[in-house]
């Protein structure tokens, strides 16, 4: 038995080599399917324009070749990049993304979604809207809100034209006056919630309240439990 397994051992030891060769041959070539979230990169977007509609920031893509090919793909180094020189205001169409892909020669794409996507450009324009305070709570029993102003009272908003059309005003964040009774200012930051629109320079608002005694009502402490007070003057 011995004798046979050693027997031509060099022709039999070529023959295992042979083998093992075939067998690593036949899987870096067998075929897989590999699927990648892939980053949508726009590139070169006009001066004076912005993307004004909704776009995916990633394309689920999947990806067949051989195992050996597979391999040596990082998902870092893949992208599908869509450039947008030269393109004027509206809606476009990118269709066959998978023709942007920069993928290696041999890897075929199978599977892609979305495979197109629909781009709107619009031009960036600018509008001054008034500033609108919003004020919560009531001051001290006694007194009343005087005079109440904003600093600066009005906003530059910036973005695509069509959202800015509807843009009106500019709220600040509230502005509390419970217990209050007197005058103050405060700096108070900007509300506003755009999409494709944004507050160009100021982002906050100093708030001005004046607080005035109320003509024929008594005046009370703040120091002093409001039940206590309201106590006294109804004896």
């Amino acid at each position: 038995m011995f004798k046979m397994l050693t027997e031509n051992w060099t022709l039999k030891l070529i023959s295992l080599v042979f083998a093992l060769l075939l067998w690593m041959f036949i899987m870096g070539e067998r075929r897989l399917e590999v699927g990648y979230l892939v980053p949508l990169e726009l590139q070169n977007i006009p001066a004076g324009l912005m993307v004004a509609n909704e776009v995916p920031s990633l394309v689920d893509v999947r990806v067949s070749g051989p195992r050996t090919l597979l391999m040596k793909v990082s998902p870092n180094d893949i992208s599908i990049v869509v450039d947008l020189t030269d393109l004027k205001p509206g809606l476009t169409t990118f269709k066959r993304l998978e023709e942007r892909l920069n993928l290696p020669n041999g890897l075929r794409v199978t599977r892609l979604s979305p495979s197109f996507i629909d781009l709107k450009l619009e031009r960036i324009k600018q509008k001054q809207v008034p500033i609108k305070i919003a004020l919560v709570g009531e001051p001290l029993p006694g007194f009343q809100v005087g005079r109440v102003m904003a600093v600066p009272d009005k906003v530059i908003v910036e973005g695509g034209e069509t959202e800015l059309k509807s843009v009106t005003e500019v709220t600040t964040e509230e502005v509390d006056l419970k217990g209050v009774n007197e005058g103050f200012s405060v700096i108070v930051p900007l509300v506003h919630l755009g999409t494709y629109t944004y507050l160009k320079d100021d982002k906050t608002t100093e708030v001005q309240v004046e607080i005035q005694p109320v003509e024929g009502l008594p005046v009370l402490d703040k120091n002093v439990p409001a039940e206590q007070q309201n106590k006294k003057v109804t004896e």
